[in-house]
């Protein structure tokens, strides 16, 4: 990698997420959450980080990464998802944030990672409009208390998968199946998005941005029916997550699934942004849909690429388009970009393949820094294996390989390699 050269001040980091990696989820007065209803017991341990944070952090520091992009557990800090914090779970995240100020690691803070406390949930979660405030009351509080210390802030990571994932086809919690009608929970995501901006402005924060999910999507063929399709999947994974904060409207695609009066919020939704969050992995293939299909498109693999041990395809220079893709469509309304997260499931300490999937899409990404997209920062997911969700524990995305019955730590291949790139 001696050959690129990246600009001053690039920021190299990792990323995590509470539920994936804290465990402890019924200690210390944390409430539950919806993925402690939908898998219930799978992460009350997990990678016990809410015990072993001074390991990780000593990992941190020995990786030489500039910062660290975390998520605070919205349940550890409001049980009910409402009222009063809970000073225990704000004391750990206190420890955590010192630890890393102390380190010279910049922390980078997400606030929601798709672990919506339970009572909020129960009344109607992102369907009801009211969860919105009650997020904007939660950033207040990690706003008027973390402020001092949390270099950069991302209100919600993919509200996309929340939307798709977890009210459209059930995949993830709350494991609703709502097609299309999962849409209002888009949009109620965005409202909370912009309130929170508002809230952690008004508390003092700076630097807040997004973490969103992208993937290009790539039609079956050139007939007209399957170009269709893949303009209204990209629609409804990308330009309904991008436009309403960049541009402050919605794709014409999505608009009837919307809440009624849902264009009075859109001056509220598209705060100015001192930073644009993508997390990319890979392409979706699109095609028209068969019969009996009541969506406009129908899912495609995409084929004719190497597969990770997720079965996700590898294409770098997928990156490359979408960066300078999100760059020709929002030209100056586009912030600088961080790459939030990026990385890949691959068995092994000596995992080779990780090595060059990593390197694949840096040099991709510098490509697109060439190109002329403001490109400042890149994030690995992840620094730990990790709980992957409905996956479970099979895939492996971290730098550091993580013994599941021992807890034991062990750097891979992959964290000497990133190691040497970002200490370059």
């Amino acid at each position: 990698m001696d050959d690129l050269t990246f600009p001053p001040g690039f920021l190299w980091g990792v990323s995590t997420s509470a539920f994936q990696i804290e465990g402890a989820t019924g200690e210390d007065g944390r409430g539950p959450s919806t993925w402690d209803t939908f898998a219930p017991g799978q992460a009350d341990v997990a990678c016990d980080h809410y015990h072993r944070w001074p390991e990780d952090v000593a990992l941190l520091t020995g990786l030489g990464v500039g910062a660290y992009r975390f998520s605070f557990a919205w349940p550890r800090i409001q049980p009910t998802g409402s009222g009063a914090p809970n000073p225990r779970g704000l004391a750990f995240y206190d420890r955590l944030l010192d630890a890393l100020c102390e380190a010279g690691i910049a922390p980078v803070a997400t606030l929601y990672h798709w672990d919506t406390p339970q009572p909020l949930e129960d009344a109607g979660g992102w369907l009801d409009r009211d969860i919105a405030y009650r997020f904007a009351e939660y950033a207040s509080v990690l706003g008027e208390h973390f402020a001092d210390r949390v270099r950069m802030w991302i209100p919600l990571n993919e509200p996309m998968v929340t939307t798709v994932y977890g009210y459209a086809i059930g995949e993830y919690a709350p494991g609703r199946t709502l097609l299309l009608d999962a849409l209002p929970t888009a949009h109620h995501q965005h409202l909370a998005h912009g309130l929170a901006t508002q809230a952690l402005r008004a508390a003092g924060a700076s630097n807040i941005g997004t973490a969103n999910h992208h993937c290009p999507v790539w039609p079956r063929s050139n007939d007209q029916a399957d170009l269709d399709a893949a303009r209204h999947l990209d629609a409804l994974l990308n330009r309904t997550f991008s436009d309403p904060v960049l541009l402050g409207s919605y794709p014409p695609e999505i608009t009837p699934h919307l809440p009624a009066g849902h264009a009075g919020d859109l001056e509220i939704i598209a705060q100015p942004l001192d930073f644009y969050g993508v997390n990319y992995y890979e392409p979706q293939g699109a095609a028209a849909p068969g019969d009996g299909n009541p969506l406009p498109f129908e899912l495609r693999p995409i084929e004719g690429f190497p597969r990770t041990t997720n079965d996700s395809a590898i294409v770098p220079g997928a990156l490359y388009d979408l960066l300078v893709g999100l760059r020709d469509r929002y030209g100056e309304k586009l912030p600088p970009v961080h790459i939030t997260e990026n990385g890949a499931s691959f068995d092994g300490i000596h995992d080779t393949e990780r090595i060059d999937f990593l390197e694949a899409h840096v040099r991709s990404a510098h490509s697109a820094i060439t190109a002329g997209v403001e490109v400042r920062g890149y994030f690995v997911w992840s620094l730990l294996d990790n709980f992957e969700w409905s996956k479970g524990y099979a895939p492996r995305f971290g730098l550091v390989h993580v013994d599941y019955e021992t807890l034991r730590r062990t750097p891979k291949d992959s964290f000497a390699w990133y190691r040497k790139l970002v200490r370059s």
